[in-house]
């Protein structure tokens, strides 16, 4: 689970080192209804450093993250924090809270680190597919293969092609 978010995290991060365009990086993409791929980037970013801030304290808000406008706008920014998070990824199993609202409601769920690291890996595949629409509208197409699939689709797709 760590070398697979490791590996997608690598795959962000050459991809961000192929954009090194802070225009193209925050450029509103029409097909994803203006949002940015510096947007989709933070997303992934602050989620994962929630998970990490967390840790310690074993209580974990995805709704308090820090939504920073530097690293939205700002590539190499971006790519600085996603080499921070690889650093601090791989960690002993723990049992952990996850705070949440839940419309006037505050709710607690018990979880544990590794189901999160899961959670947080699938959440950045699920960007990166919308990372991916971005690129192709910006006729950006030098990308890995695997971008923004998930690990259960190129199984089956290897079953298929078999």
């Amino acid at each position: 689970m760590f070398s697979r978010s490791i590996q997608t995290i690598n795959e962000l991060m050459s991809l961000l080192r192929k954009i090194q365009d802070n225009d193209n990086y925050s450029r509103p993409i029409l097909s994803l209804s203006g949002a940015t791929i510096g947007q989709h980037t933070r997303h992934i970013i602050e989620l994962y450093q929630c998970l990490l801030e967390g840790y310690d304290s074993g209580m974990v808000n995805y709704d308090k993250r820090k939504r920073d406008q530097l690293i939205e706008i700002n590539c190499p920014e971006a790519f600085i924090a996603l080499h921070l998070i690889k650093e601090k990824l791989t960690q002993e199993n723990k049992d952990l809270q996850l705070e949440f609202e839940l419309g006037d409601r505050s709710m607690c769920l018990l979880s544990n680190y590794h189901r999160e690291v899961y959670y947080n890996l699938e959440h950045c595949i699920h960007h990166q597919a919308l990372i991916k629409v971005a690129l192709l509208e910006l006729k950006i197409e030098d990308m890995p293969d695997q971008f923004g699939i998930a690990p259960s689709t190129i199984q089956y797709r290897k079953q298929c092609a078999q």
